[in-house]
């Protein structure tokens, strides 16, 4: 009976449908678990974002640890300098970040009165175009307060995920302690073995090399930028260079990001020329740099296309904000290990690859 019943199962084609149910369940669940998960980290943004920003730190300071820890300083030692050299540069960016926002407040009324000026002849030429007309109510004092308050505002929230920053920084110290004892405890715990260490430790070296290079990338942009807007004599050269670095670190827009205040602040201080003088140097180092020479030291290391790129940059600062940009890259590049890693999910890291081998 059970033979006739699979015979006519098969007959009727009812066999091949529970096939194709079962074939595409797997990806349907994959899909509603990964709804949920990205649910759960925008729920909890707050507490997610710092704690990420902590393991990237600490993923990319352990290199520097273990090798001092290999010249015979002692673990706790290693950990302590490098984790005081981290806070030594975030504060330092604090410093940048809280003296650019002074000075800013106090030269408010001068600004925006350069900017009137700025704007003036082009009205006049307006007005010989077109006649007469008033301008008092779209831009008037109020308008160009409320722009200025603007960026004084992004200033101000700078200054506090600078704050965030080294929270982070002080969870990496326990991070460092921790990654020491890890390996031992893994193993005992899930009796990992050499496989599995093996896939650990290219995760790693891939994520390592990604910030490693992007670090580099990011100082040199920082460098030049800051250095090409103080040659121009705009005010706050540090912090354009500083904003310039840190912005790099995000994908496709973060060098227009870091540009545009800074033409701005040409355009107030000086006018249409130096602007684009300004504009023009932060085109050809980002050409040279995020288009020429990063692409060509990281290679394919990245291993994501780059329309995943672009969409990874929205998504996880939709779910993180300005953390979830900087770490859109290596946070996916995560993800597409975690889902070559098993084989129910291995068609979505295929799917979010660059398809080069």
């Amino acid at each position: 009976m059970l033979n006739a019943g699979a015979t006519f199962a098969t007959l009727t084609g009812q066999g091949t449908i529970h096939s194709r149910d079962a074939s595409l369940q797997s990806p349907v669940v994959v899909l509603a678990s990964l709804v949920v998960v990205l649910a759960g980290v925008k729920l909890a943004a707050d507490v997610v974002a710092p704690f990420l920003l902590s393991i990237f730190l600490a993923v990319l300071t352990w290199p520097i640890v273990y090798w001092l820890h290999q010249h015979r300083v002692p673990k706790f030692v290693a950990i302590l300098v490098v984790v005081a050299g981290v806070i030594g540069f975030f504060s330092l960016i604090g410093v940048i970040g809280v003296n650019a926002l002074t000075g800013f407040n106090q030269n408010l009324p001068v600004y925006q009165q350069r900017l009137q000026s700025v704007f003036a002849p082009m009205v006049t030429w307006i007005e010989g175009m077109l006649g007469p007309f008033d301008l008092e109510s779209p831009v008037n004092e109020d308008t160009w307060r409320d722009a200025l308050s603007f960026v004084a505002n992004t200033l101000l929230q700078f200054g506090s995920a600078m704050s965030k920053g080294l929270l982070a920084v002080l969870t990496v110290l326990f991070m460092l302690l921790e990654a020491f004892r890890m390996p031992a405890k893994l193993t005992q715990a899930l009796g990992a073995g050499e496989k599995t260490w093996a896939g650990f430790r290219t995760f790693a070296i891939s994520i390592q090399k990604y910030l490693a290079i992007k670090t580099a990338t990011s100082l040199a942009t920082g460098l030049l930028a800051g250095s090409w807007v103080w040659v121009l004599g705009i005010d706050y050269a540090i912090f354009w260079g500083l904003l310039a670095f840190l912005l790099n670190y995000i994908p496709n827009i973060g060098s227009v990001i870091a540009g545009t205040p800074a033409v701005l602040m040409a355009l107030v201080q000086y006018g249409v020329g130096p602007a684009l003088l300004v504009a023009i140097g932060y085109l050809v180092i980002n050409v040279v740099i995020g288009g020429v020479l990063e692409p060509q030291t990281m290679g394919s290391e990245i291993g994501l296309s780059p329309l995943v790129v672009l969409m990874s940059l929205v998504i996880w600062g939709w779910l993180l904000g300005g953390v979830g940009m900087v770490l859109s890259t290596p946070l996916t590049m995560s993800a597409k290990i975690a889902l070559d890693s098993f084989s129910d999910t291995r068609w979505m890291s295929i799917l979010i690859g660059s398809g080069k081998r």
